[in-house]
């Protein structure tokens, strides 16, 4: 078997998230006291106490999934199960690139918190009298049909922001343009127009400001070279040194998330079982989207990776 780690991003965190792994292995325990020095952030208390709602923050949920991933990843190795490949999607690139060797497990807790800040920051300034600009996935329309939705709202404040599957994008936008955008996919024939989880228009222009930042801080960070395979989600394919890491980081601010040509470049280079390694089933389902018969189990609980281990 060819495993491959999956990391999920913003929109799969819930209140007490890794709790479980905490509780029960040394190692998860070991992460947390290296994160909480790296970032200055109360990671038990961050995790295990905020409310949904606080959780949803960018500045907070950006360390918080980025502890519950690595809390994962941290538990399957433990259980025997070893990626030779990952991927993560939006931020969930940034434990990628961590178990990948590229970021150190030093820098990734402060590289997430900063880009989280930088995010929140250059979202809330976009804040209107019409409300908080966001995202929102469009489901069920085939992508001659997105196309052509998307050239009708040019203009309008409104950017594709992740193909994550055949038949579902998401869409960043200001709060008008969003509005307008849910009229024009449900008359475009889309099934749901479904809001996000998440408190900014990421993956789009909008966040220009935060990429020129992010960029900026990036450069005092060492990005080494991959240790094993790890994909971009700005490009679709396996990222070829550390220096191409650092510009594609501070490009995926603004770039689409391209999950699809991702996992079809996963599918390409040979990797047959692949763990949702962190919170959520989203890209579980995603991965099933594609290929049916694509073999992805959930692994970001106790539970849910004793079942992977023993299914190997």
């Amino acid at each position: 078997m060819k495993y491959c780690f999956l990391f999920p991003g913003q929109g799969s965190q819930y209140p007490g998230m890794a709790k479980d792994l905490w509780e029960k292995l040394p190692a998860v325990r070991d992460l947390f006291a290296k994160a909480a020095d790296a970032s200055g952030t109360d990671a038990q208390k961050l995790l295990f106490d905020s409310t949904a709602e606080e959780l949803k923050a960018t500045d907070k949920t950006q360390i918080a999934i980025t502890i519950a991933n690595l809390a994962a990843s941290a538990a399957l190795k433990a259980a025997g199960i070893a990626p030779r490949g990952c991927a993560g999607f939006s931020l969930g690139e940034y434990a990628a690139l961590c178990e990948a060797g590229v970021v150190s497990l030093h820098d990734v807790f402060p590289i997430v918190k900063l880009r989280g800040m930088l995010m929140e920051k250059a979202a809330r300034s976009l804040d209107a009298d019409s409300g908080a600009p966001g995202m929102a996935a469009v489901l069920g329309l085939p992508t001659d049909k997105v196309a052509s939705a998307m050239e009708s709202l040019a203009g309008a404040g409104v950017f594709l922001a992740n193909q994550n599957s055949p038949t579902q994008v998401v869409v960043s936008g200001t709060a008008t343009g969003l509005a307008k955008a849910e009229k024009v996919f449900k008359e475009t024939g889309a099934k749901r127009f479904v809001r996000l989880s998440v408190s900014g228009p990421f993956h789009s222009p909008l966040l220009s400001d935060a990429r020129r930042a992010f960029d900026e801080a990036l450069a005092g960070y060492t990005f080494a070279d991959p240790k094993v395979p790890v994909y971009s989600n700005v490009t679709g394919a396996a990222i070829r040194s550390g220096e191409e890491a650092r510009r594609l980081c501070g490009e995926q601010v603004m770039s689409p998330v391209r999950w699809v040509s991702v996992e079809q470049s996963l599918f390409a280079d040979g990797f047959d079982r692949f763990f949702e390694t962190g919170p959520g089933t989203v890209l579980t389902g995603l991965m099933k989207a594609l290929s049916p018969q694509a073999v992805c189990l959930p692994a970001g609980t106790a539970d849910a990776i004793e079942k992977a281990a023993r299914a190997g």
